[in-house]
């Protein structure tokens, strides 16, 4: 009994101990064996070998797609910032190409009429009394070897003009009455807008040819034999009207006679008050220096000497120097829409801060709030600029096609013009992407 309950005890006792060494070995072995692999993975990959997460880069696309949340969301307010971006654009687009229209039309008009035509018109006396040319002048003048061509017009003085006996003599309309040569119409370049020039016959007969403002004046847009016209006391048949002379701009508010009529009826005393000269381009200079010595060699400084085409090219100039100022004007409209544009873009930040905190929430580092930001302002200042440049060549092309100019916008006005409402867009947008990329993410939930 003691034999067989300590035999019992004894198996259980190596049954328990087999079981525990069997135990023991089973589960201390797993401990020992994760204390083992927790050793290893210590050792093996320390705190400071981790790789850590980097965000994801944004692409062009995804840049052009976050930047343009703004615009879709608010499309009214967006439209109004942007127009007044546009508005400055378009002003300097349209100056610009305004100017280069007028430009391009004074060069046409100088291309085909020359710039080789200079005039001779008389000057003051030493006592400040009004010179006259000589009866030879235009003899004088014809003889200088490089001058092609010479023809003259000569006030008749006292005469003025009428559309009818019934108008009061004191209501002259500011036209006055010239002699002229057969060959002033090729000389100076001008063209007849109806009717005929005068010729070697009607040139002696009470005939007359007027200019643009003077026919518009008198109320005659049509050329018949029953038109007619007083100059003086005497009625002249209207034979022709001419367009405007670009460079005798006398004679467009001028009845224009024939040199020997205006003697006969008028009482002309046959002296020109206008000599007009045409020479080779390259002689032009040499023959302004000798004009005045020649057609009046006893009084040389009584004579003015001119060339036409200097005139336009200083109108030019003035109106460059008026383009400037509209320039600066359409450049102050410009910034004034950069501020717009900036003011937008704070009062977006202010708005969105719950989607700004959101983002980064969500992992969106500052850079990539900056780069929304930024975007969005560029994206408006864009949309502004090349709205306002097609509105700019709109406006240029309207107004050369109203004016019968060719329409000229340069190429410069309209890229500087775009890249000018980057640089204010990206100005403009900075201070306000830069705030928006510091806002925590706590504050930015919080502040909603």
């Amino acid at each position: 009994m003691t034999t067989s309950s300590a035999a019992g005890a004894s198996g259980m006792t190596g049954g328990s101990g087999t079981s525990s060494g069997s135990g023991g070995t089973s589960v201390l072995g797993r401990p020992g064996s994760r204390g083992t692999s927790r050793g290893r993975s210590r050792h093996r990959s320390p705190a400071g070998d981790r790789p850590r997460l980097r965000p994801a880069r944004l692409s062009p696309r995804d840049v052009l797609k976050v930047g343009a949340v703004g615009l879709r969301t608010r499309p009214l307010r967006a439209f109004l910032s942007a127009l007044g971006i546009a508005i400055g654009i378009a002003a300097m687009v349209a100056v610009v190409g305004i100017s280069s229209s007028s430009r391009a039309d004074l060069d046409r008009t100088l291309d085909a009429l020359g710039t080789n035509l200079l005039t001779v018109t008389p000057g003051s006396t030493m006592m400040g009394g009004q010179a006259t040319l000589p009866l030879t002048a235009e003899d004088m003048v014809s003889r200088i070897g490089p001058v092609d061509a010479v023809s003259a017009i000569g006030k008749v003085p006292d005469t003025k003009v009428y559309r009818n006996d019934k108008i009061p003599a004191a209501e002259t309309g500011g036209l006055s009455a010239y002699a002229v040569r057969d060959d002033l119409r090729t000389t100076v370049g001008a063209e007849l807008r109806a009717g005929s020039w005068l010729n070697a016959a009607t040139a002696r007969y009470p005939a007359v040819v007027l200019g643009s403002d003077a026919a518009a004046r008198l109320g005659i847009g049509k050329v018949d034999p029953d038109t007619r016209v007083l100059v003086g006391q005497r009625w002249f048949t209207v034979v022709g009207i001419l367009e405007e002379a670009a460079l005798a701009p006398e004679l467009d508010a001028a009845a224009l006679v024939g040199w020997r009529s205006a003697a006969t009826y008028l009482g002309f005393d046959g002296h020109a008050t206008t000599i007009y000269t045409r020479s080779a381009e390259s002689a032009v200079p040499q023959v302004q220096s000798v004009l005045g010595a020649t057609a009046n060699p006893q009084q040389p400084d009584e004579v003015n000497v001119s060339r036409p085409s200097d005139a336009l090219a200083a109108q030019q100039a003035a109106g460059e120097a008026f383009t400037g100022l509209l320039l600066g004007l359409g450049a102050v409209a410009l910034l004034v829409g950069g501020v717009g544009v900036a003011n937008t873009m704070v009062i977006s930040v202010l708005e969105r801060r719950a989607e700004i905190g959101l983002r980064r929430s969500l992992g969106a580092t500052r850079g990539q709030i900056r780069t929304q930001f930024l975007a969005e302002s560029l994206l408006l200042s864009a949309l502004g600029g090349l709205g306002g440049a097609v509105l700019g060549t709109g406006v240029t092309g309207g107004y050369a096609v109203y004016q019968g100019w060719p329409t000229v916008v340069p190429l410069w006005a309209v890229a500087g013009g775009v890249a000018a409402t980057l640089v204010i867009g990206g100005l403009a947008g900075l201070y306000p992407a830069i705030r928006a990329s510091r806002l925590s993410p706590t504050e930015a939930l919080s502040a909603t």
